[in-house]
């Protein structure tokens, strides 16, 4: 053993000390942590409850009305500031990213019950649109019903006092929302960037600088000597996986200490079975680094291929975008990627938080790929 540890440690000193290394080890995940995690901010937000949405409300004479329908803005998450014009400017001279429209005249026109036309304009993209689009339905609706029970309550025509005692009463029917079971809310920002861009440049790495080391080493000779030292095949095999396991246990140490420091990041309440995950997935990507390694004749060939399949399969394994968010037949390829076992079993526990034993499998599955991707490295290693 003690070959195998000296092969491991000069391995990853080399490799450490490359500043290309470094750059893809120690700058570049915290750097993507905050692009990729600020850039996918907005994933979930179509689907939770957004408080003060600014939205500009363009209405000509609105009347006592303006009050209602503010109240049942403001109780679906919006914050409206309202214009007495036509305009489509606000009073620093730009339009607003929200815009709702009524005709001239509001609370006349529904006093002698004719319709008044609406429009909704927004620049949120397809996900928040729609919802914001079924908020504003929710709160139009609502101001209608609110109308329509003072107005029956009313001997006398429509008025604001009306509305205001009908606001004072006590709703005979109120629906309360709760989950049902564990959190299955779709990963965003941070808690879809991180552990995306931890299990990426894991990845990365491993078939960039790992197999290209190996490749070095066989094109240099120097594998060639060592065949000569007083160490066996296995020893040196074993020091070579051993020294990019080391590596990979390099990037996954920085990128939890970068997420947990740096931004915030909370892994949930079983963080030993996250180590456990990253540790099946690090001995994964020792493997195939192992064995892009000893299958590619040259340098170009490893960084080339290295970054095919690395990106490849962090696309496919959902590391750039919640793989919640894409068809059903996206998420079915996940499944058959390696990247998408990680994946899977690291938003089970930091963002559903299904608890340690629904990710047994997932960590099986890992543990039996890199062994099975281990033994095919063993079996295609070559001196020269």
């Amino acid at each position: 053993m003690r070959g195998v540890f000296f092969v491991a440690l000069q391995d990853v000193r080399n490799q450490l000390r490359q500043g290309a290394t470094i750059v893809w080890v120690f700058v570049m995940p915290p750097v993507f942590f905050y692009f990729i995690g600020t850039v996918t901010s907005g994933f979930s937000g179509a689907f939770s409850e957004a408080a003060d949405t600014p939205v500009g409300v363009y209405a000509e004479s609105p009347g006592f009305l303006r009050e209602q329908i503010d109240l049942r803005l403001r109780d679906n998450g919006f914050a409206p500031v309202w214009y007495e014009t036509s305009g489509t400017e606000d009073q620093a001279g730009e339009a607003p990213a929200r815009t709702l429209r009524f005709g001239a005249s509001l609370t006349e026109r529904i006093g002698e019950e004719k319709s008044i036309p609406v429009v909704f304009e927004t620049d949120a993209t397809a996900l928040t649109r729609d919802y914001e689009i079924i908020r504003i339905q929710r709160s139009l609706y609502t101001a209608l019903a609110d109308i329509v029970v003072a107005d029956s309550l009313s001997a006398a025509p429509l008025a604001a006092a009306d509305l205001t005692a009908l606001n004072a009463e006590t709703r005979i029917w109120q629906l309360e929302v709760t989950p049902a079971g564990q959190r299955r809310e779709v990963p965003s920002g941070f808690e879809q960037a991180i552990p995306g861009m931890l299990v990426m440049f894991t990845i990365l790495v491993l078939l960039t600088s790992g197999a290209t080391s190996l490749a070095v080493e066989r094109n240099q000779g120097l594998l060639r000597r060592l065949a000569s030292a007083p160490i066996t095949r296995a020893e040196l095999v074993a020091g070579k996986w051993g020294g990019r396991m080391m590596l990979a246990t390099v990037q996954v140490a920085a990128a939890l200490a970068f997420g947990t420091w740096l931004f915030g990041m909370h892994w949930g309440p079983d963080f030993g079975m996250i180590v456990a995950v990253l540790a099946a997935w690090a001995a994964f990507c020792a493997s195939a680094g192992l064995l892009l390694g000893s299958l590619a004749r040259t340098e170009a060939q490893a960084v080339g291929l290295g970054l095919l399949f690395a990106n490849g399969l962090a696309a496919l394994g959902g590391c750039w975008w919640p793989i919640e968010v894409t068809p059903d037949w996206m998420q079915f390829v996940q499944k058959l990627t390696p990247t998408g076992w990680t994946m899977d079993a690291l938003h089970k526990l930091i963002s559903f938080e299904a608890g340690a034993l629904a990710a047994v499998a997932n960590f099986v599955t890992l543990t039996i790929a890199a062994l099975a991707v281990g033994a095919l490295a063993v079996n295609r290693f070559r001196y020269q």
